[in-house]
């Protein structure tokens, strides 16, 4: 049976788990230079309240590393399928935040016996070091393997050397290509760095 966003976000947490155990592994091929609506699918209501619902998850195969990596981007919470728009800051670009790395998971031992084939690594991304997203390690899955256009991931930190799953799953749904590219914040920085000593 073909799952779709819908029937994820009626879901208990042990049939995410049960799918997130079935799913399959990504083509990292078919998801570079796309753009995916994010999810939350089993944060109580306050949560969702208090943080957010929906957001938008990016995927760019970089040039210079090759690698596959991507951001979040905040979105104007108007309801899963109506969160279209990114909420924007002062200079009218949307906020972006947790950039992270899809890496191979196989060598990895995942909490409940997991065996995803990708993660996303968010500390091996550029983000800064006091920043909480830089502790994710999240395994992401093809919910209906074969098919790109809808993914599972489960949020895992990784600390002190241990991986600590929270009891927190997501799903993506392919929005399509993706419409700007945003360097991770630890360029940003080197770059602001090099341009404010180059005018001393």
């Amino acid at each position: 049976m073909t799952l779709k966003l819908e029937d994820l976000l009626k879901m208990d947490r042990a049939s995410l788990a049960e799918v997130m155990r079935a799913g399959g592994a990504l083509d990292l091929d078919a998801m570079a230079e796309t753009q995916y609506l994010g999810a939350d699918c089993s944060l109580p209501p306050l949560m969702n309240r208090l943080l957010w619902k929906t957001f938008r998850k990016t995927f760019h195969r970089d040039s210079r590393t090759k690698e596959l990596r991507g951001w979040n981007v905040r979105m104007e919470q108007t309801g899963v399928r109506g969160a279209t728009r990114p909420m924007l800051d002062r200079r009218g670009r949307a906020k972006t935040f947790g950039h992270y790395v899809v890496r191979d998971a196989s060598d990895i031992s995942w909490p409940s016996s997991l065996r995803p084939a990708h993660y996303l690594d968010y500390g091996h991304a550029g983000n800064l070091r006091r920043d909480p997203a830089a502790l994710g390690a999240t395994p992401l899955v093809a919910v209906n393997p074969g098919s790109m256009d809808l993914l599972l991931g489960w949020e895992v930190l990784r600390v002190a050397g241990r991986l600590v799953p929270l009891p927190d799953y997501w799903a993506l749904e392919r929005q399509g290509p993706l419409d700007e590219v945003i360097a991770p914040p630890m360029k940003l920085r080197s770059r602001q760095s090099r341009g404010a000593s180059s005018k001393r």
